[in-house]
């Protein structure tokens, strides 16, 4: 498959696009990829100041956001929006700092014509940051949304 820029998959749009680059994708089933953090992103003045730290969150919104590139990349589900359902399992290991570049990996579980889940793990130097597993629905991309 040849390279998938994330914003020609997904609906989001900078700020709040957290996936830099699309490393491997088998449609529907897994998706690997990477967010480079410049340090300039604007969360980091408050969270905190003297010590910026990625909030967990946000690496778990990446995760979703790759694990939906390897949704959406799936022909099948051309013109939908997959949404969170929910969040099991979501654990932290790891503080990400400006300057640091998330690893994510997605693998695609159950997957219906409506709804979904996935396993997700973000590392940073082979370290794992953060891993969860993500529960989502299908619905229809509103008029306008691509």
């Amino acid at each position: 498959m040849p390279p998938v820029e994330p914003a020609e998959v997904l609906p989001h749009r900078p700020p709040f696009l957290f996936v830099s680059e699309v490393v491997s994708l088998e449609p529907g089933r897994s998706a690997a990829g990477r967010w480079r953090l410049s340090g300039e992103e604007d969360f980091f003045a408050g969270h905190f100041p003297g010590r910026p730290t990625l909030p967990g969150v946000l690496m778990v919104e990446s995760l979703a956001q790759l694990g939906g590139i390897a949704v959406l990349a799936d022909e099948r589900f051309s013109g939908k929006l997959p949404l969170f359902g929910g969040i099991e399992r979501a654990r932290f290991r790891r503080q990400v700092s400006p300057g640091e570049t998330l690893d994510l990996e997605v693998e695609v579980g159950r997957l219906s014509s409506r709804a979904g889940r996935g396993h997700g793990v973000a590392r940073v130097g082979g370290q794992v940051a953060c891993e969860a597993d993500l529960l989502f629905v299908l619905v229809d991309r509103g008029p306008g949304e691509g």
